[in-house]
């Protein structure tokens, strides 16, 4: 006897808010009875779901990658040039707002990479869907290495200001960054 479907929507609707459990509560300590509490929900419903506890990370930080670039893409796509795109991913990443996810982030990114066989899909995405946004962004004779230094530059400055606070250097440096790249 099967066991009963699994409705979509709700599943979407639960992975949502345990994206936003995990952003404000760390990735590290995830654990279903938390989780579930949380969520007004049992374990067994996360189960259903989900299936098992790396299931439903895997799927947590899909939804968490997915969620920051729509989201930057939104602000990113269409814009003239590629300093114009990553002016504009900056302004979005850097806000205050964001930090939860980007700490969430950072640490997901983190633990993908001393576990790659439990990630892969995570590690897979991470950088190809930056690079596909960026290239569209320059123009056919601009550097091919560009999309690259400004991922790396971006992450970089991020992990920089979450750690220290200090908008007013880090944000300095970025400008100077975005200068450098409509001067090329």
């Amino acid at each position: 006897m099967a066991g009963r479907p699994v409705d979509h929507r709700r599943r979407a609707e639960l992975l949502d808010a345990a994206v936003d459990y995990a952003a404000e509560h760390g990735f590290s300590d995830l654990s279903w009875r938390p989780i579930a509490a949380a969520l007004g929900v049992s374990t067994t419903t996360l189960v259903h779901h989900f299936g098992t506890k790396e299931q439903m990370l895997v799927a947590i930080l899909g939804r968490l990658r997915e969620r920051i670039f729509v989201l930057t893409s939104d602000r990113a796509a269409g814009q003239p040039t590629l300093a114009a795109a990553a002016r504009a991913a900056w302004e979005w990443s850097s806000d205050p707002q964001r930090w939860p996810e980007f700490k969430l982030f950072f640490a997901v990114y983190g633990s993908a990479l001393q576990a790659p066989h439990l990630f892969a899909g995570f590690l897979d995405r991470v950088v190809a869907d930056w690079m596909s946004l960026l290239r569209d962004a320059q123009g056919p004779d601009d550097d091919p290495a560009a999309p690259t230094l400004v991922i790396a530059t971006i992450r970089g400055l991020l992990l920089d200001l979450l750690a220290t606070g200090d908008r007013d250097r880090v944000g300095n440096a970025a400008e100077a960054f975005f200068a450098g790249l409509e001067h090329k």
